[in-house]
């Protein structure tokens, strides 16, 4: 049996026999990891094969500063938080969805300026409107939505600055009429 280091070693070089070797050799520990993490078989599952595609994409990034199965670890770790997260956003948005759904037939019920308000936000571009919502709406800080979006903190502020300003101007237009 060869030693891991060298294995971990050739794998980094794009040997794909010592790649598989290698994920062969962990799967069985990560799964076990990732299903008491999640308690729940078939996200185990899932996550523990995502975990395999992003070592294999990412093998070239390991530096073994740490043992390989740690690496594994982290990876998988970062799936389940991400998962979660994204879960209980969906989870949200739906409870969300709701209630605008709900407020949507009172506005329209009422007559109210729930239409006025909608237009006004179809009249910001995508990606100020993106910004406004994501923070306004669903309650996201700022530095949230730049690593969300993977774009610098300042231009979210000015996106959002823009954004409101505009809106701003339009619903303003809106009273006068």
């Amino acid at each position: 049996m060869r030693d891991e280091s060298t294995i971990v070693r050739q794998a980094i070089r794009g040997d794909i026999q010592s790649l598989s070797e290698l994920l062969g050799q962990h799967y069985a520990f990560l799964y076990q990891y990732v299903l008491k993490l999640t308690m729940d078989k078939s996200k185990a599952e899932d996550i523990t094969q995502e975990t395999m595609l992003k070592a294999i994409e990412k093998i070239g990034t390991y530096r073994a500063k740490s043992k390989f199965s740690t690496w594994l670890i982290a990876i998988a770790s970062r799936l389940v938080i991400d998962r979660a997260r994204r879960s209980q956003r969906e989870r949200k948005y739906v409870q969300e969805e709701g209630a605008l759904r709900q407020l949507r037939y009172e506005s329209l019920v009422r007559m109210n300026e729930w239409p006025a308000a909608l237009e006004a936000l179809g009249q910001l571009d995508q990606q100020q409107r993106m910004t406004v919502l994501l923070k306004y709406y669903y309650g996201y800080s700022q530095e949230e939505i730049a690593e969300m979006l993977d774009i610098p903190l300042g231009t979210v502020k000015s996106r959002i600055h823009a954004g409101i300003q505009l809106l701003r101007k339009e619903l303003a237009s809106y009273e006068e009429e």
